[in-house]
């Protein structure tokens, strides 16, 4: 994997508490599994990640959980039935716990979002 890490994110996972920053520390690694090329930043104040100027996905933090989500997650197949929401083009996968995350079927849904872009 391409070290495509932001020393901006980086400051922000160190300054989430532990049991979150876990939550993001996974999905984020998921992320950068999926495609080393993309290409993360601090954006509306949460860690974004795009490839070739466009946004694919962010995460979003909480008190007790994350958000692994999608800025056009409504167009996405979402076989896995994984994605809320209800908006016009996001959606987001709300993740409560380590048990929770599915790397395979995320993996494929951040790919899916990739490739719908592209």
């Amino acid at each position: 994997m391409k070290n495509n890490r932001s020393a901006d994110v980086d400051k922000f996972m160190e300054e989430l508490p532990a049991d979150i920053k876990e939550l993001a520390e996974k999905l984020r690694y998921i992320i950068h599994e999926a495609d080393d090329n993309l290409k993360e930043e601090i954006k509306w104040r949460k860690p974004c990640f795009s490839k070739g100027g466009t946004d694919i996905c962010y995460l979003q933090t909480a008190k007790k959980h994350v958000n692994l989500g999608f800025y056009f997650g409504a167009s996405l197949q979402d076989e896995g039935n994984l994605l809320e929401g209800e908006g016009k083009k996001m959606r987001h996968i709300r993740v409560r716990k380590p048990e929770e995350i599915q790397p395979d079927k995320f993996t494929a849904l951040i790919q899916e979002a990739i490739a719908y872009k592209s």
